[in-house]
């Protein structure tokens, strides 16, 4: 019966789309003044086009192995790469056709350039919480020089300075509205790559050893605000659902590929379970996993060392090591089922124009840089629809029918306008790494107060 309904459901589809002349042909009664030594003929044709339509469109419209429209099934792996401290603005301020300035105000209302970012930058720029709710400045962003007495965070690179992450802004997908989850630096916001929350943590955290971690040993304390705006300080070990908790009560695979854990060794329950031995790596174990096509439905990657792009770090290393990624994966098995979401973590304390939608105490924060590179990626797209840190978590949640973590993944876009699954699928992009200029004699990097940021 069902098979029966699915053929006559198609047929009326396919009868929508023929023309007016040949429908009539096809599907009224024969007249009375059709001779009868014609009317088995006709009957005839009319039955072998019914079988032929109904064998055609049993699936009604299906073309082959290509999806039909927003069909999310057709990406198998979804990867999330997030790297360090930059504003769109920062990166792609000059992009055509994007949402960008070349320009910055200041807080006397002067207007004055962004001027041109070295590889190694050496800026003094603050990203603290505090500093972050100054440059916002209720939206007029014209505080980003107060937080340090400096016009450091007033800086741009352009196209020669970044080049193959422009090569695939304009082949794949710039999103130009993607702001991070917090006002803040990195901690909060990389909980919210993983949670769409943060549990109220503000900032990184101290350099005293009155907190613990969740393995016990002495750390720094963070600053955790609550529902009522109070502010303490706690150790940095938390407990609440994550969105690898979701993956695996679902039988979905995943894998976190981050030194020492990453965020993930701050959630207690992960940090001391069997879950962070068995489903983290480091972040080399992609690289192997992505050429064997073996890699998870959803894996989350942090660069090692000196490669996430943090000033001083060189822009052009940490570009390097993206275009290391994207190729194995593109020569990989796995390309043509994949969707790759590269963001970088947090503002960094530079300059950005755009002012950031306020959704609930936490944030939004300033925009970051996010590419999106698929195979059904739009091609040449600069999408405007505003994202966050949790609208990856939406697009793993809508491709895999999970209920969302938090109002922030809840009301968070899918992303989806980014796609066209309906398309030809792209083929791969294959870069060549860059010979980076050498670092400033003297470079001097920050401390890393925990295994996935510097600050």
């Amino acid at each position: 019966m069902v098979t029966i309904v699915t053929i006559q459901f198609c047929l009326s589809a396919l009868a929508c789309t023929l023309p007016n002349s040949f429908k009539q042909q096809l599907f009224q009664a024969p007249e009375e003044s059709t001779p009868a030594s014609r009317r088995p003929f006709r009957q005839l044709a009319i039955t072998l086009g019914l079988i032929f339509a109904a064998f055609s469109l049993l699936t009604c419209g299906g073309t082959g192995n290509q999806p039909p429209a927003n069909d999310l099934t057709a990406i198998q792996h979804t990867v999330f790469i997030i790297k360090e401290n930059r504003t769109f603005d920062n990166y792609f301020g000059g992009f055509p056709g994007a949402d960008g300035a070349t320009t910055g105000v200041t807080s006397t209302g002067k207007v004055v350039p962004l001027n041109p970012t070295p590889d190694c930058y050496q800026g003094n720029i603050c990203n603290g919480w505090a500093c972050g709710i100054q440059a916002f400045d209720n939206g007029k962003m014209d505080r980003f020089d107060l937080g340090t007495g400096t016009l450091d965070a007033y800086t741009q690179m352009t196209e020669p300075g970044i080049p193959n992450y422009w090569a695939y802004a304009r082949r794949f997908t710039l999103a130009d509205h993607y702001f991070t989850s917090v006002h803040g630096p990195s901690l909060p916001n990389h909980l919210f790559t993983v949670a769409a929350q943060s549990g109220g943590v503000m900032d990184n955290g101290n350099n005293s050893t009155s907190g613990k971690n969740c393995d016990g040993s002495p750390t720094g304390t963070v600053s955790v605000m609550d529902a009522n705006g109070t502010v303490t300080q706690e150790s940095p070990c938390f407990d609440f659902q994550t969105l690898p908790d979701l993956l695996e009560n679902n039988g979905i695979s995943w894998k976190y590929y981050g030194e020492q854990g990453g965020i993930l060794s701050t959630i207690r329950h992960i940090a001391n379970g069997p879950l962070l031995k068995q489903r983290t790596a480091d972040p080399s174990q992609f690289l192997s996993d992505a050429a064997n096509g073996t890699l998870p439905a959803v894996s989350w990657v942090l660069p090692p060392g000196n490669t996430g792009e943090h000033p001083p770090d060189s822009s052009c290393g940490g570009e390097n090591w993206t275009v290391e990624l994207l190729n194995t994966v593109m020569q990989s098995p796995d390309w043509k089922s994949t969707a790759v979401f590269i963001t970088w973590d947090d503002f960094g304390g530079l300059y950005d124009h755009l002012p950031p939608p306020q959704v609930d105490r936490m944030g939004l924060g300033p925009r970051a840089p996010l590419l999106i590179i698929s195979p059904f990626a739009k091609r040449g797209y600069v999408s405007h629809t505003v994202y966050e840190q949790s609208s990856i978590l939406k697009f793993v949640e809508r491709r895999y029918h999970l209920s969302a973590l938090t109002a922030r993944d809840r009301d968070a876009s899918d992303m989806l306008d980014s796609f066209d699954f309906s398309q030809p699928p792209q083929p791969p992009m294959i870069l060549s790494p860059r010979q980076c200029p050498p670092e400033p004699a003297g470079l001097v990097r920050p401390k890393a107060y925990t295994a996935f940021d510097n600050d």
